[in-house]
């Protein structure tokens, strides 16, 4: 563990960072190292797993009080101190501990244990991951691959830690309960504590031939390649939870889930405002003056639309229901398009002349916001 970064400092934080600091830290990051973005340097895989690491513990609320308190070692599976008192797995297990069973008649449970089960069935740990996908792509949905890797049960013995031929054998000094307790009397009467056993490791089983492969664990970590559906009108930084993809389970419990991040990258063109798309077209002066039928696109192809004479700069028109498909309905957003009028440049002498003369020949009724404007100006010159 010593050779490992701080996860606050992975992610450029703070130790007091809120959830949303962290969630922001993490696309950025993700973004900055992601493989995808640059194939050409092996550093950044490395990079982007400790990133996915950080987030994975600093963003779930339980491992990130572990980790503040113990640092690494307190979200290691191997540390004992995980949950702040060593050997205990829930606070059923401390109060035991401390009260076991007053047996003069105190009822701090007569002796009764509140230990969990060591073989009870336990739910595997969520794998959190984010991908990034094109601007087209979420806006249309698309088929998408990840490699992610999860722990799964050892294909060499079934996942029970064995190897082949044998069974794991159920511990003779806690008869399977993963936990011992011992009585100590005293002036206040019988005092009862639990703890794990130390001849299986409150595991309540004993493997005597354990697996090759997996060294008796029954879990082995692997690559995998996981395919889902980015459904259309996904937004940047939505995450999709893809249910018992993530770490197997421990005794049969259940899988964890994998959560992929979507990040989305910007597109030349287009802007995303929710459902709605923005963009900017040029016209030419001409087009302006006169009026065209100009080629707008949009997420779906290129349309026509006709602009009126006289169209100023910073007009904007909307295409009704060209917007993004909103996210698992079939109506859509709209897209709203701003006018840029183009100043002509780098005019020969000729064309100045004439556009001299052509502004000579025009009056204020040309103009629908001159007139009022400098009569504004001269009242408040001239009040």
């Amino acid at each position: 563990m010593a050779d490992k970064r701080d996860y606050y400092e992975v992610l450029g934080l703070q130790k007091g960072a809120s959830e949303d600091e962290i969630k922001k830290a993490f696309k950025k990051k993700a973004r900055e190292f992601h493989p995808d973005l640059h194939p050409n340097d092996p550093t950044c895989e490395e990079k982007f797993k400790e990133v996915n690491e950080a987030y994975e513990v600093l963003s779930n609320p339980d491992k990130r009080a572990k980790y503040d308190q113990f640092g690494h070692e307190g979200v290691d599976g191997s540390f004992a101190g995980a949950d702040g008192f060593g050997g205990f797995s829930d606070v059923g297990d401390i109060l035991e501990n401390i009260f076991g069973g007053f047996g003069g008649g105190f009822g701090f449970g007569g002796g009764g244990g509140g230990r969990s089960n060591a073989n009870a069935p336990r739910r595997g740990q969520d794998i959190n991951q984010s991908v990034i996908i094109d601007f087209m792509d979420a806006c249309k949905g698309k088929r998408q691959d990840i490699k992610i890797n999860r722990m799964a049960a050892c294909d060499a013995c079934n996942g029970t830690g064995a190897s082949s031929g044998t069974t794991a054998e159920v511990c003779p000094d806690c008869q399977g309960r993963g936990s011992i307790k011992t009585t100590q009397r005293t002036p206040f009467g019988a005092i009862s504590s639990t703890k794990p056993c130390p001849h299986c490791g409150g595991k309540g089983k004993i493997i005597k031939n354990p697996c090759s492969k997996c060294r008796g664990v029954g879990r082995t970590r692997v690559t995998k390649t996981v395919s889902f559906d980015i459904p259309a009108g996904i937004a940047d930084g939505q995450t999709i939870r893809l249910s018992g993809q993530g770490d197997c389970g421990i005794n049969g419990g259940p899988a964890g889930n994998l959560n992929v991040t979507i990040s989305v990258r910007p597109h030349p063109l287009f802007t995303r405002e929710g459902y709605d798309i923005h963009c900017e077209i040029p016209v030419t002066f001409t087009q302006a003056v006169l009026g065209d039928e100009i080629t707008v696109p949009t997420i779906d192809g290129n349309v026509k639309y006709n602009i009126g004479e006289g169209t100023q700069t910073g007009t904007v028109f909307r295409l009704k229901n060209k917007g993004v498909q909103k996210l698992n309905r079939s109506d859509r957003g709209h897209q709203y398009v701003k006018v840029v009028v183009e100043v002509p440049k780098n005019l020969t002498k000729k064309q100045k002349e004439l556009l001299k003369s052509f502004e000579a020949s025009l009056d204020d009724k040309n103009y629908a916001k001159r007139p009022s404007f400098f009569e504004k100006l001269k009242e408040k010159l001239n009040p």
